[in-house]
C-alpha cells in the first residue's frame, strides 16, 4: 500500500493552510484510493488533542485512512548554502511518506547545507523546501517543482510569486534565493545566490 504524509503547521492552536492540505490529500486519495471515503483533515485534527501553545509540526501519515498523527516542536534548520544536484525524482502533486530518494540526494551535498535539484535542465526544489528567486523586481518560483507545496500554492494564488522555467546558468540573473515550505514562511530563510555551488 502506498502511504502519504501531510506536514501541517500548528501555531498556537491554529492549523495553517488546512484547506490546501486537504486538497492535496484528496489528490493523493483520488489517484490511489478512488473508492475510499475521503479523509476529513479538519474533523480528524479537531479530535486529536493537539497542543495549543507554541509552534509545532503536525505530521499525518495516511493511505486509505489515517495511520498516525504526530506533533513535534519545530526548530528551523539553518541553511545558507546549496549544492546543485541532477535528479530524476518524479514530480508529484502530493507527498509520499518514503523520502529515500531525497535522503540519498541530500547525502551528496558535500560541504553545503542542502541540495538544489536540477531536473531536465531546470531548477526545481531543495530536499525539503520549494524555492523562489529574486531578480531585483519580482520573485520567481520554478514552473515544475518536485513537490507542489501548499505554501507555494498560496503564494502563487496571492500573486506574490511568478512561475517560470529557470535554468541553472540563469542564476546570475538573480540576487537572492528564498526557501519555504509548510513550516517555513516566505522571507524567513533567504540568502545570496552566490551561495549556490555547481
Amino acid at each position: 500500500m502506498c502511504r502519504f504524509v501531510e506536514s501541517i503547521q500548528l501555531n498556537n492552536g491554529q492549523f495553517k493552510r488546512l484547506e490546501l492540505h486537504q486538497a492535496r490529500l484528496e489528490r493523493a486519495m483520488d489517484a490511489y484510493y478512488p473508492n475510499k471515503t475521503i479523509i476529513n483533515l479538519k474533523e480528524i485534527l479537531e479530535n486529536s488533542g493537539y497542543p495549543t501553545n507554541g509552534l509545532y509540526k503536525c505530521r499525518i501519515i495516511f493511505d486509505s485512512e489515517v495511520r498516525k498523527i504526530e506533533f513535534s516542536s519545530y526548530i528551523r534548520r539553518d541553511i545558507q548554502s546549496l549544492k546543485l544536484i541532477e535528479t530524476e525524482i518524479e514530480s508529484r502533486t502530493y507527498k509520499l511518506e518514503d523520502r529515500g530518494e531525497f535522503e540519498l540526494a541530500f547525502s551528496l551535498r558535500n560541504n553545503c547545507d542542502d541540495v538544489l535539484f536540477v531536473k531536465n535542465g531546470l531548477l526545481t526544489d531543495t530536499s525539503y523546501c520549494n524555492i523562489a528567486l529574486y531578480d531585483g523586481d519580482n520573485w520567481y518560483t520554478p514552473l515544475i517543482p518536485l513537490l507542489y507545496g501548499v505554501n507555494r500554492e498560496q503564494l502563487i494564488n496571492d500573486k506574490k510569486l511568478i512561475e517560470k522555467k529557470i535554468k541553472p546558468n540563469e542564476l546570475v540573473n538573480f540576487q537572492q534565493i528564498c526557501l519555504f515550505n509548510a513550516m517555513l514562511e516566505f522571507s524567513e530563510l533567504m540568502f545570496d545566490v552566490s551561495s549556490i555551488c555547481p
